[in-house]
């Protein structure tokens, strides 16, 4: 599972330092440390459901139904991580540029679903 979701995390790694250059460029150091939050955020909300569906989907003999339902923890644990990480810096981070941080977090995201895309090389 690792395998399928390294080059999205890749992905996201790249698309935050571009968010993080251009972010710091527009509104300076408050800026670009707001769009690395937003892409840390995701990619550690993500990294967290690879992690629970890697574990859930590595036992044998489990029913379909088994691993859907170990695959929806591991997205509800990934949107109340992700929730409470944002919830968290924009509560205790005074100089946030909401823009930097909420578009470095929604492009990490979406990068994060192209992996329901990506080849299976197994």
């Amino acid at each position: 599972m690792w395998r399928k979701f390294r080059p999205v995390f890749g992905s996201q790694v790249l698309a935050t330092i571009i968010i993080v250059s251009i972010a710091g460029w527009l509104a300076g150091t408050n800026g670009a440390v707001s769009a690395l939050l937003g892409g840390l955020i995701s990619i550690t909300a993500g990294l967290v459901f690879v992690f629970l569906a890697a574990k859930s989907t590595g036992e044998k003999g489990r029913s379909a139904g088994e691993v859907l339902f170990a695959a929806l923890k591991a997205e509800a644990v990934k949107l109340f991580l992700a929730g409470s990480l944002l919830w968290i810096v924009l509560a205790f981070y005074q100089d946030v540029v909401v823009v930097a941080l909420l578009g470095s977090f929604v492009v990490s995201i979406l990068i994060f679903s192209m992996a329901l895309f990506a080849a299976d090389e197994t």
